[in-house]
């Protein structure tokens, strides 16, 4: 406890705990709907596409990444969901050629044009995540909160409309409710999600914030907005208690974060059992 107390008068380790508990947070809430939607791995893709982005925007020496990070996750978001619903190429087949061809593309330009003599090393803290959480900036937690209220207010606003199409998108199409645009404004979100993740877990591991806690309140409770809800409280729990070990055992935040999220998935499935 000496420990942490000591650590938790660093800037950046409030800073951690900040981004951490959003990021988890936002990605709990969309989570549920994509599970639902049998659509999980769009996570996946995008954030495969964020690492591509990332990689064009180090090579020009941008100032601010994000400035080209976030429109071209943003664009691949709406052309993912656009080439999903094509009879010829379907949801998963449009995932799988986007990721595969942003990683590869990706790692091709940071080998062609390096920006440091250690390129090896960068893929790896792009992809994995940074060991050290003294990457995250006053100006890192400013555009989380920003973006995280933005989020937040999309769910809210959105609730009843995002609950419909999840359940049953045909008989929501139906009543007149314009099913496309919000699941354009789905994908959208959590783009901004992705992007903003990315320095906290790394383009690999960011799916698992999205899948891991919408699956362990399935195996608690049976309701939409139950599922949710414990979503959102398992994901932000194990997003803290992810961090902290990080800190104190100084291992990788986001691989940590990630097995604590695989500890409570377990944990939720024994207990359900029982339940049942």
């Amino acid at each position: 406890m000496e420990a942490l107390i000591t650590y938790l008068q660093f800037p950046f380790v409030r800073y951690a705990l900040i981004v951490g508990v959003l990021i988890a947070l936002c990605s709990s809430l969309l989570g549920v709907t994509l599970v639902l939607k049998r659509f999980s791995f769009i996570g996946d893709g995008l954030s495969h596409v964020a690492f591509g982005g990332l990689a064009i925007a180090s090579v020009v020496n941008l100032s601010n990444q994000m400035l080209l990070v976030l429109p071209i996750t943003v664009v691949s978001a709406i052309l993912l969901l656009r080439t999903g619903q094509n009879a010829k190429i379907k949801g998963d087949a449009a995932i799988a050629i986007i990721s595969v061809s942003a990683l590869a593309l990706g790692y091709l330009i940071m080998n062609i044009f390096p920006t440091s003599s250690n390129v090896s090393g960068d893929v790896c803290t792009t992809l994995f995540g940074s060991t050290s959480i003294l990457t995250l900036t006053q100006n890192d937690v400013i555009l989380c909160c920003i973006l995280s209220l933005i989020v937040l207010a999309i769910f809210i606003l959105f609730y009843n409309k995002i609950f419909a199409v999840t359940f049953d998108e045909t008989f929501s199409k139906s009543t007149g409710t314009k099913t496309n645009a919000y699941n354009l404004l789905i994908a959208i979100v959590i783009a901004l999600i992705i992007v903003v993740a990315m320095n906290l877990v790394g383009s690999l591991l960011i799916s698992a914030l999205v899948i891991f806690p919408a699956l362990s309140a399935m195996r608690m409770f049976n309701t939409f907005k139950s599922v949710t809800i414990f979503a959102a409280i398992i994901s932000v729990a194990c997003a803290l208690i992810g961090i902290l070990i990080s800190i104190l055992a100084g291992t990788p935040v986001g691989a940590t974060i990630v097995a604590v999220d695989l500890v409570g998935f377990i944990a939720c499935t024994v207990i359900g059992k029982v339940r049942a």
